[in-house]
């Protein structure tokens, strides 16, 4: 019998070797899957023992040309149905792939589904029944091009679900993976060593370790497979096979493992999982900091890690913090040690400053990750017994000595103006292509697409600095710098959501507050630079009524209320900026029915709206073609038009706030003219001391009927 057994990218070699080892004989290794035969005994021991595998299924037709729906009716219709299932039993068609004919994989199921149904009416005058969720048996289809491989699903699903995790911390790893990192970083050639995973999250890597080194197959916890659906199937056999794969476990074997994580409720689900395998007086489990590790035993064993990543720890700053204190721990207390390190960024492993002797690269779910070994020697750890010894590069001074110069700088102006968010870099030396804007006790570093002449490798190295040394020279943690990349956006992008971790805190500006998101948004809820913008719309609001026009968080809408506007109205698409400008009145204690918040598209509110407003603040986007919008929006193109609609809500006496941030913007001032308009530019007015040396930041106008 022809089988086929899926795994992840990376673990295709060690799948190979172990079907070999559990009898069975390959024919051939591909991407994901390794294609064997084996009698139906020795494939029910592959389903019962297999580490590495995530599915085994049973191959019926291979390679079978198939161009359309009549060609895949015919192929389908014809095949010995009665030798997998009866009438009387459900299945499920599952259909991968299409050609230049058969373009929906849905469609191509229900072709195969009428084909099955019509095989055993035929024969039987009845016809079985279809079950998506728990069918009898699963038929699979795998079309590539005009070949079509048709399987019956031996296994069921998901192997890799061992049943012992029910508790589990975020970012969790697949068990098989899990396994095949077990085995690719060197601890079976020595069980007596420790092994050690200091990130045990909810406890995986270990747990899989103690099936491992006591011989216990994975799949004997498993409730029922779907060979067992199956005409073939003899139960008196397998039991006996069950029974001796159960006679190998070899409960004397007690290796050393010990499992540490800096968060003491994932160490209780780690607890709880390996008690559900059976291992847990196995494994020693404890609270433990990655970045203050010791070695936890005096014997050398191997240290095997899944490092934190962005999913895990959200900021770019505290990640390049940690790996660069982490090589240093290695060198100071894991000397002799093998470390096994999976990562997700290939370039961060050069923050280890160790020298690889070898590495595996794995699918993690969608993540292309990197399994990294180091043996700590003796040679590996010269010159590196000074835990002071600086972590950034020597050129990079320069940075640090700007961010210090224009801090001094903006001290005095600060403090007078009671702002406590602010740029304090914007890329003032071109090697280091980055904005640095500190939120009180957090920073935010927006990092410029570096000019195609410049080595990645060494634009990577210099942010890596710039990360650490905003959080040097500012004295900031890691946890409190977000990372974000600056390019040009396309619609409203720039407002789409970045993340979830759902960290707020409140910034100050001229004795307002304002809640700030620095994590989960490109934008952080307020624009910085428009910080004189929203003065002047302040000094202007004294008993007037207002308009906020693509308010965003209603940062302009607050300073005017403050500046005792008789009403202010702030419109903008979003319904979630809409609400957090409401939280933003409620943190000023703001709160009248005459302060109205309406939510549309500002273009469409414009044209439709009647009514009359003193002070308007119009504030457009560069560019937008958000789904929302009728039409795209340009601001070039289309300034003149959404100004003359605004002005209509005008009253005579009246100051319209025109501003953007597009570079090189022209104002059509002889159209506004013709319309009996004055235009009066005040970017000069606008630009703050912390944006007076980017002139280009944004422009500004004030607008007024002749």
């Amino acid at each position: 019998m022809q089988f086929v057994a899926l795994t992840s990218i990376g673990i295709e070699q060690l799948l190979q070797q172990e079907l070999t080892d559990l009898g069975a004989e390959v024919n051939k290794q591909r991407v994901g899957a390794v294609e064997f035969s084996a009698d139906s005994l020795t494939a029910q021991k592959i389903c019962l023992c297999s580490r590495l595998a995530t599915r085994v299924m049973m191959v019926l037709q291979q390679g079978s040309e198939i161009e359309d729906k009549e060609a895949l009716y015919r192929f389908a219709r014809f095949q010995p149905w009665q030798d997998f299932f009866g009438p009387d039993q459900s299945f499920a068609v599952e259909f991968n792939g299409t050609n230049r004919l058969l373009k929906n994989s849905q469609f191509g199921g229900l072709v195969i589904k009428d084909a099955v149904c019509d095989y055993f009416n035929d024969l039987y005058e009845r016809r079985p029944n279809v079950s998506k969720e728990t069918p009898d048996v699963r038929i699979i289809a795998k079309l590539n091009r005009d070949k079509l491989t048709l399987y019956i699903d031996y296994s069921g699903p998901r192997l890799s679900q061992r049943g012992y995790r029910a508790a589990q911390g975020k970012a969790p790893l697949k068990e098989h993976l899990a396994a095949a990192l077990v085995m690719r970083s060197g601890w079976l050639e020595d069980m007596s060593k420790p092994l050690f995973d200091p990130t045990c999250g909810s406890g995986t890597l270990l747990i899989e370790a103690a099936l491992i080194a006591q011989k216990r197959a994975p799949g004997l916890t498993r409730d029922n497979f779907a060979f067992e659906r199956l005409p073939s199937f003899r139960v008196a056999k397998f039991k006996e096979l069950k029974q001796a794969i159960k006679d190998e476990v070899n409960e004397d074997v007690k290796p050393w493992l010990i499992g540490h994580d800096i968060n003491t409720r994932v160490i209780e689900k780690a607890q709880e999982n390996a008690r559900s395998a059976g291992v847990d007086g196995l494994i020693e489990f404890s609270a433990g900091d990655l970045a203050n590790m010791k070695a936890p035993a005096k014997r050398p064993g191997v240290l095997l890690a899944n490092l934190p990543y962005g999913e895990r720890l959200g900021s770019m700053a505290e990640i390049v913090s940690l790996y660069r204190q982490l090589g240093h721990q290695l060198k100071q207390h894991f000397v002799h040690w093998r470390a096994a390190l999976l990562i997700s960024e290939p370039d961060m492993l050069k923050l280890f400053k160790l020298v690889k002797k070898k590495q595996y690269k794995f699918k993690n779910g969608p993540l292309d990750t990197v399994l990294a070994l180091y043996d700590i020697t003796e040679q590996q750890t010269q010159g590196q017994s000074d835990s002071k010894t600086p972590l950034h590069f020597e050129q990079s001074t320069a940075f640090a000595n700007r961010l210090k110069k224009n801090g001094q700088a903006l001290k005095k102006w600060l403090k007078s103006d009671e702002i406590s968010a602010y740029r304090i870099y914007d890329a003032d030396i071109p090697e280091y292509n980055v904005a640095v804007d500190v939120y009180g006790d957090s920073a935010v570093i927006y990092e410029y697409a570096a000019p195609k002449n410049i080595d990645p490798a060494v634009a990577q190295k210099r942010l890596q600095d710039v990360l650490m040394l905003t959080c040097e020279t500012l004295e900031i943690p890691p946890a409190k710098v977000a990372l974000k990349e600056r390019r040009k956006q396309k619609g409203d992008s720039q407002y789409q959501s970045q993340g979830s971790q759902g960290k707020t805190q409140v910034v100050h500006e001229y004795g307002a507050q304002f809640e700030v998101n620095l994590f989960d948004y490109l934008d952080t809820g307020i624009f910085l630079d428009h910080r004189l913008a929203r003065k002047r719309v302040r000094e202007m609001s004294q008993g007037q009524r207002v308009l906020n026009l693509f308010a965003y968080t209603g940062t302009a809408s607050v300073q005017a209320a403050l500046g005792g506007a008789k009403s202010v109205t702030t419109v903008d698409m979003s319904k979630t900026y809409l609400q957090w400008a409401q939280r933003n009145f409620a943190l000023n204690k703001l709160k009248s029915p005459r302060y109205r918040f309406e939510q549309g598209d500002c273009i469409e509110w414009l044209k439709r709206t009647r009514g009359e407003y003193d002070v308007i603040f119009l504030d457009p986007p560069t560019f937008s073609n958000s789904k929302r919008m009728r039409e795209s929006f340009d601001v070039q193109r289309d300034h003149v038009a959404l100004i003359q609609h605004a002005v209509k809500l005008l009253s005579k006496q009246g100051t319209l706030l025109f501003s953007n941030n597009k570079r090189g913007f022209k104002m059509d001032i002889d159209a506004l003219e013709l319309s009996g308009l004055v235009c009066e530019n005040i970017t000069e007015q606008t630009l703050s001391p912390d944006f007076a040396r980017n002139k280009q930041i944004h422009n500004a106008w004030i607008i007024r009927r002749g």
